[in-house]
C-alpha cells in the first residue's frame, strides 16, 4: 500500500452560477477534499470519501482538470 505522502493527488474544478468548486482526489484511497467558494468569496472545506467511479462521475458532471497550485491557494486563503 502506498504511503499517503507518496500519492499524487488529482485536482478538478467547476464553476456553477458564480460558485467555484475545487476537488482534490486521492486516486489510491479514494478520499479527498472539496472547497466551495460562494459568490461573496467565502470558502467551505469538506473532507470526502469517494467510490471507484469518482473519475467518471466528475467527467459526467463536467468538471475540468485543475492544478494543485490553484487548489492550495484557495485552501490557504491566498486567493
Amino acid at each position: 500500500m502506498a504511503k499517503d505522502s507518496n500519492i499524487v493527488h488529482q485536482y478538478f474544478k467547476k464553476e456553477i452560477e458564480g460558485i467555484k468548486i475545487l476537488v482534490k482526489v486521492n486516486p489510491i484511497l479514494f478520499t479527498g477534499s472539496e472547497i466551495t467558494i460562494d459568490t461573496d468569496g467565502h470558502a467551505e472545506l469538506r473532507e470526502l470519501e469517494f467510490d471507484k467511479d469518482i473519475f467518471e462521475d466528475l467527467k459526467a458532471d463536467e468538471f475540468e482538470d485543475a492544478s494543485p497550485l490553484e487548489f492550495n491557494l484557495y485552501l490557504n486563503g491566498l486567493v
